[in-house]
Formats: structure tokens, C-alpha cells, sequence
């Protein structure tokens, strides 16, 4: 069975997991966890990435992270290979510490990333390790509700600002949102082709990329001063359809607007679009 297509562009947002070999601990005392989050610190720092929730378990964890800079699987190799290297030297051991690539799942942050955050706090729970998520210490959840400080790699605001303007009063409503999630079904079971998480019209867009167009193995690049669409396509009605399509094409690959924008701003079909960038 072939690998799924690792999808990267500007700004994605995905859920991460990575195991150990044969289910082996990657974790073996509380110096190795936090041996974990101070690399998983520098990548952040180093790739520009943006954690949202994270939980250390004995022989797995699981990340909730957005990457700016579209650049997931560099992060990770960073973020795997340093620690597996601490974790040989330090117990004396050598080879693959985790099993194979590390498991992505592209989701769409307006439906997904809070019912994924709270997944991610709630596997201590569901194992069995512990009977709240607030009395585990190895995830982000105590700092995200402010019960501790949270850590310089952590980013709460776009979790805590979905409840409203108040910290205070949003931390709170977040650990009650997290308490109610205790026995739900996990969201990861709304997954569709393994790899993708969100609505009919996100995984529609997401498509042409999982089939393996060119635009997966070019990617859009991140542009350094965004214009408006408005800008891009001024006076589009008198440019003749190749001036379009190349200004479509710059729109997504410079500017890395998606194609959802592009087709609402020009009044097109999103899948219009994607045939003009992948021509």
C-alpha cells in the first residue's frame, strides 16, 4: 500500500502523532519528557511553527500544530532525530527510536482545532493514566487553562479566543469544554483518505494536492508582503483569460491565497481554479 501524499502549504494545520518502535517507550522518566519539550522549543523557535496543544504518553505523543512557513516534515525530522540522539546517548542504546514516518493529519482549523486540542489533552484520560486531564502534567492543558504558566513554544491565543475576549472567563469555559469531551468519539474518526479532516467543500479543495498534481510537489511559497486580491486582479475584466490565469496562478504561488479565495473573489468555481494553477 502505497504512503498517503503529505500535504504542505502556507499556514496548514495539522494533528501529529509519532511512535515509538514497536510500541517501545520513547519516554522513560520525566527528564526525557522534558528533554522532549526543550527540543520541541527550538524547532518551534527555528522552524516558526505554531503548537496549539501537545501530550508526552509513554511510547507515543500527539501535537496540534499550524506552520507558517509549510515546512512540517523539516520540524519533524528536527524534532525526531535530536531527541532520538539524547534518548540512545542517554540510555546507552542505539537505532530508530520512532516507528517509520510520523502520522499527519491535515485538518480544517475552523471545525476541527478545538475538538482536536481537546482529543489531544484527553489521551491521558482515555488511557487510563490519569482520571482528569488536570492532573496530567505532560500536556499543555493545566497552562491553556492557566493553572500554571504556560511554556514559551505554547500558543493559546487562537484556542482560548474562539470562547470570547476575556482570558480569564475563556479559560475557564475551555476546561469545562474539555471536561465534556470526556467520552466522546475522537474527531479522528471524521477523517476521510487517511490524511484530511474538515467539511465536503475543504477536502474538495484539498483533493487535486492527494492525487498528486503538481501543485503537491511545488507548493505554494509563502509571500513576503501580501497584496489584496483586490490589488491582484484590478481591472481583471479587461485582461484577456491567459493575463488571468497567470494572475491566478500568482495569486496562489506567491501570495498562497487558497483556492476557496481566489474562485469567491473572481466569482469562479474553486476547482476552475485549480485546473488554471496546475496547467
Amino acid at each position: 500500500m502505497s504512503r498517503p501524499v503529505r500535504i504542505e502549504f502556507p499556514g496548514a494545520h495539522y494533528h501529529v502523532t509519532s511512535r515509538g518502535t514497536n510500541e517501545q517507550a520513547v519516554f522513560l522518566d520525566d527528564e526525557d519528557r522534558a528533554v522532549f519539550l526543550n527540543v520541541l522549543d527550538g524547532v518551534v523557535s527555528r522552524f516558526n511553527w505554531r503548537v496549539h496543544a501537545y501530550v508526552l504518553m509513554d511510547n507515543h505523543y500527539h501535537l496540534v500544530v499550524d506552520v507558517p512557513d509549510a515546512n512540517l516534515s523539516k520540524g519533524m525530522r528536527q524534532l525526531n532525530g535530536v531527541y532520538t540522539q539524547h534518548f540512545n546517548r542517554r540510555h546507552g542504546r542505539d537505532g530508530s527510536l520512532f516507528q517509520g514516518r510520523f502520522r499527519s493529519i491535515l485538518f480544517e482549523p475552523d471545525a476541527y482545532l478545538l475538538p482536536l486540542c481537546r482529543h489531544v489533552v484527553l489521551n491521558p484520560v482515555r488511557g487510563r493514566v490519569v482520571r482528569s486531564p488536570h492532573a496530567f502534567r505532560w500536556s499543555n492543558h493545566r497552562a491553556t487553562c492557566g493553572a500554571v504558566r504556560a511554556p514559551s513554544f505554547l500558543t493559546t491565543e487562537a484556542v482560548l479566543g474562539t470562547f470570547g475576549k476575556r482570558v480569564k472567563e475563556n479559560q475557564k469555559k475551555y476546561k469545562d469544554y474539555v471536561k465534556t469531551g470526556i467520552g466522546e468519539p475522537s474527531p479522528l474518526e471524521e477523517r476521510a483518505h487517511q490524511v484530511l479532516l474538515g467539511s465536503p467543500r475543504f477536502l474538495s479543495e484539498m483533493q487535486p494536492i492527494l492525487n498528486g498534481e503538481k501543485l503537491a510537489k511545488r507548493g505554494p511559497k509563502r509571500a513576503r508582503r501580501r497584496r489584496s486580491l483586490s490589488a491582484l486582479f484590478k481591472n481583471v475584466e479587461n485582461k484577456t483569460r491567459a493575463e488571468r490565469n497567470e494572475l491566478i496562478r500568482r495569486a496562489h504561488i506567491d501570495h498562497a491565497y487558497t483556492l476557496m479565495e481566489i474562485g469567491d473573489h473572481l466569482g469562479i468555481h474553486y476547482t476552475t481554479v485549480s485546473k488554471v494553477v496546475n496547467q
